[in-house]
């Protein structure tokens, strides 16, 4: 295969970090000492290059001159909706009609007799808030940046909002268009671990203390990673041989080259369900055999704990699973430049 073409990115702000639109990177850039030489500059330094091969998103300053206004957002949001042309969000007909009154509404007269109008936010995530799109795309992009994540109270105290209650309802809002709408089964070497989200019993309030021990009372949340590829997680309801099981075969392909775990007794049957199938001993300070180690799962865990630990302090049982869909979508898109502009087509 030939070597990708560079996305363009038509109107925005160029500078470090960024390619030039249409530009193809050199497959094989000069190599240079790390070591500056007398007289010259230290190599990384070089003012004669023409490519740069780093590829991030947008900082803070370039989302702030992308979209200075509401009608920036508008136009934004709506190219991504309907690439073509404006479509009904119900009945998905072209055949629609702009309101002359009101900017940015259109009225589709094939759905409903009467006419149906909707504007560009409507079946979205946005629709039914008064807070405009710009503040949304202000918290999406911090909550983005943040690899721990940021509480509900932080974006409030950042955007100005007056109550923390709709800091909180947006935030959610976009933890749930938060998806990974291209999942694929995890090829090569996948780890696969579950862990458990709960606070010590010891740090509770005396009043709310039980007398039980380890795992019980916590939540089980089930992962599998794939080296040097993305990570799919779940909250599960308990860590039985049929739970477990069921996970692997949804997530992980069946031309696997190794599926490493622990000694957890409930993937014991994975390799008689036709899967390269390794373990590593946790319990008997083995952590590294070779090429098997669940290493790469428990720095996700680590990642999700201190998330919790660190930002939102408190996370019930019930949401849960939406901080983990923010957990995993960051760490599959980080390295992905066009990662504000893929959530925000999915809301």
């Amino acid at each position: 295969m030939g070597p990708a073409l560079i996305p363009s990115r038509e109107g925005w702000p160029e500078g470090p970090g960024w390619v030039s639109p249409g530009t193809i990177p050199p497959q094989n850039p000069p190599r240079r000492s790390a070591a500056p030489l007398r007289g010259e500059d230290y190599p990384a330094v070089d003012t004669n290059i023409t490519f740069c091969y780093i590829i991030r998103m947008m900082t803070l300053n370039q989302l702030m001159k992308r979209f200075p206004d509401e009608e920036t957002c508008k136009a934004y949001l709506r190219d991504l909706r309907w690439a073509d042309k404006v479509q009904c969000p119900r009945c998905e007909n072209e055949k629609v009609y702009a309101l002359k009154a009101r900017a940015w509404h259109w009225v589709c007269k094939k759905c409903n007799k009467n006419g149906y109008r909707f504007s560009v936010i409507s079946g979205t995530i946005f629709e039914n808030t008064k807070y405009p799109l710009r503040i949304w795309f202000q918290v999406l992009y911090l909550m983005l940046q943040s690899k721990k994540g940021m509480s509900a109270l932080q974006i409030q105290r950042i955007i100005g909002c007056s109550s923390y209650e709709t800091a909180w309802y947006m935030c959610h809002r976009l933890r749930a268009a938060l998806q990974n709408t291209e999942f694929a089964a995890l090829l090569g070497e996948v780890e696969v671990d579950e862990t458990h989200v709960g606070g010590k019993e010891g740090n509770k309030h005396v009043s709310k203390r039980k007398k039980i021990n380890g795992t019980a009372g916590k939540t089980p949340v089930i992962g599998a990673i794939a080296r040097k590829g993305n990570v799919v997680a779940k909250v599960i309801d308990n860590t039985d041989t049929k739970t477990l099981e069921g996970f692997v075969k949804e997530t992980v392909s069946e031309k696997v080259s190794l599926v490493a775990t622990d000694e957890h007794s409930g993937y014991r049957k994975l390799t008689g369900e036709g899967f390269p199938h390794q373990t590593v001993k946790h319990g008997q300070g083995e952590y590294v055999r070779g090429n098997v180690h669940t290493q790469n799962v428990d720095s996700f865990w680590s990642l999700l704990k201190r998330g919790i630990m660190g930002s939102f302090h408190h996370v019930s049982k019930d949401y849960l699973p939406l901080y983990v869909n923010e957990f995993a979508f960051r760490h599959n898109y980080r390295k992905d430049p066009e990662m504000f502009a893929q959530v925000i087509s999915s809301c």
